[in-house]
């Protein structure tokens, strides 16, 4: 696959042909071993330590990549004959004296236990051809992918929507793609994307130097890094002006369909760098932080479980009062959670009584919108502190300390975004397409499953109608963002979404990169772990929705 692999070529590996696949794996296991015994002998010298007490691992040469890369295909690849030769090839590694890797962490998700989510080898059909699509388009199974699988009919919708902005013909080179896919997620220092993204630029042919800051990339992409920083963080702040800045740049200017293109990556990976901190990705298993040369320690975890805050099973059971019996706390907590989601219920069903009953006046409709944009302001997450990005992402952007600023701080006003003015239905859709052909209907497709996903359930309780609650979270979010819906009351929001769920929302939506477990443990307690990833489903794309309405907003004025 990628030339600084040596003679390791992986690209056989997507085939979905067995015969091709078997060759590949031949040809892969012939030259991993061929390697490994060149270094075998150094590697059964009397081993070194390192200052930590621990062996030091053997392998050397850009083996450790590789082996890495095998123990990936061992445990995420969907085709069993991959898995099953990849671990018999590491084994053979191990035979002679070579230390192979082990994976870190406890599945795709930290916040998600894992035998909660879909073990590769155990999936339905539908969704291993999915599994197939995505490895096969992509080489991997990402972890994203793997939490997105709790609802499979929005993940189709999403990786054939990726698939067409990263690899399918369009406006931008390939490389350019990767590398504001890069520069997206990097705003919000999310160094799970940036790796992915950074493995892929490569492998399409991109430079190395600009991977060593922005400002050794082209005049061209440093010139979108405004518009990137605006739209991560203050998206209401986009003009025709700057448009026209992008547009006019005589040598290093963009045409209208390559900023089209441009726009639509970065709102696309500033909504993933929500879900992924969202949902607490893990790192994948073949990057930095997914796995370790060193060997599990007697208690079976190592010292960088320690340091991870994982402690093991037992601390599970530990009594979180040190007097009162744990199964007690157990069970004082779920019956709170019940009540919470009855008391949710009952407040929905009060709702659409009133709806019955009464309609608000426009004037009253509107000054519950602008009390609850206003509300919005005030809500922050206990972990609000400033936290300057690693050397390692910021050097991807500029501006470091440009961030996400709530509207009305010191005195600024800015103006409601009526959505019956300029819609994405009305107006968006439209101007996608036109300039970037099929996205505009792939993006709507993807905007409307998100929005309209339901299995009729609550927590324990079934054939519910969650409308209501869905409406309520995508228009809290866009009320963050100062986008308003004429026919909606917004009263409906504080008496739907309680105080640690809105926490939970706006950090996810607004500063994705300080949500914690704490903040995702706290929301909805009694729901099941896909339906907070629905949840996540829907900030996603209600977020990247509203992005796309200002900045489409404002080529649309520049057009006109």
């Amino acid at each position: 696959m990628e030339e600084r692999e040596g003679e390791v070529r992986w690209d056989g590996l997507c085939s979905r042909d067995a015969a091709t696949r078997a060759a590949a794996l031949d040809t892969i296991g012939q030259a991993v071993l061929r390697r490994s015994e060149t270094i075998a002998p150094v590697a059964a010298e009397p081993p070194t330590r390192a200052a930590d007490g621990l062996l030091v691992p053997a392998a050397r040469d850009g083996l450790s990549e590789v082996l890495a890369r095998l123990l990936m295909l061992s445990k995420r690849c969907p085709f069993p004959d991959v898995r099953e030769k990849s671990e018999a090839i590491l084994s053979e590694v191990q035979e002679l004296g070579i230390r192979i890797p082990r994976p870190l962490g406890h599945g795709p998700s930290r916040f998600i236990p894992e035998k909660e989510t879909i073990r590769v080898g155990n999936e339905d059909a539908m969704m291993h051809a999915l599994f197939a699509d995505s490895f096969a388009t992509l080489g991997r199974l990402d972890n994203v992918t793997l939490v997105m699988v709790f609802h499979p009919q929005y993940l189709e919708s999403f990786l054939k929507t990726q698939h067409y902005l990263l690899q399918m013909d369009g406006p931008l080179p390939l490389h350019y793609r990767h590398y504001i896919g890069i520069m997206a997620a990097a705003r919000h220092q999310c160094s799970y994307l940036v790796n992915l993204h950074v493995n892929d630029f490569l492998h399409v042919g991109g430079d190395p130097k600009w991977l060593n800051g922005l400002e050794n990339a082209p005049q061209k992409l440093q010139n979108l890094g405004e518009l990137n920083k605006m739209l991560a963080h203050r998206p209401w702040l986009i003009t025709k002006e700057h448009i026209e800045q992008l547009l006019k740049t005589e040598e290093n200017s963009w045409s209208l369909a390559e900023l089209i293109h441009a726009v639509v990556l970065l709102t696309q990976y500033h909504s993933l760098a929500s879900f992924t901190f969202g949902c607490g990705i893990s790192p994948e298993i073949d990057c930095e932080g997914g796995h370790t040369f060193r060997p599990p320690s007697v208690s079976n975890y190592c010292i960088c479980d320690i340091t991870n805050g994982y402690h093991g099973v037992d601390e599970i059971h530990a009594s979180p009062t040190g007097s009162i019996p744990v199964i007690f706390f157990l069970l004082f907590k779920s019956t709170e959670s019940v009540c919470e989601v009855e008391a949710l219920m009952e407040k929905m069903k009060q709702l659409q009584e009133c709806r019955d009953e009464e309609e608000a006046s426009q004037e009253e409709m509107a000054t519950r919108f602008e009390r609850e944009k206003r509300e919005s302001m005030f809500v922050c997450s206990s972990e609000d502190e400033e936290s300057a990005p690693t050397r390692d992402v910021s050097r991807h952007f500029e501006d470091t300390s440009y961030g996400y600023k709530d509207f009305s701080r010191h005195g600024m006003h800015v103006p409601t975004f009526r959505v019956q003015d300029y819609s994405w239905e009305d107006h968006g859709y439209s101007l996608v397409n036109r300039l970037y052909p099929d996205v505009g209907q792939l993006l709507d497709e993807k905007f409307h499953i998100a929005y309209n996903l339901t299995y009729n359930t609550m927590a324990m309780h079934k054939d519910v109608d969650t409308s209501m609650l869905r409406r309520a979270i995508w228009n809290y979010i866009h009320c963050m963002f100062g986008i308003r819906y004429d026919d909606y009351d917004y009263g409906e929001i504080n008496q739907l979404l309680d105080r640690s769920f809105k926490v939970y929302i706006k950090t996810v939506v607004c500063t994705p990169e300080k949500t914690t477990k704490r903040m995702y443990d706290s929301f909805w307690r009694q729901f099941e772990h896909s339906e907070k990833v629905h949840v996540n489903l829907l900030l996603v794309e209600a977020r990247m929705q509203a992005e796309l309405l200002y900045a489409l907003r404002a080529i649309t004025r520049y057009m006109t």
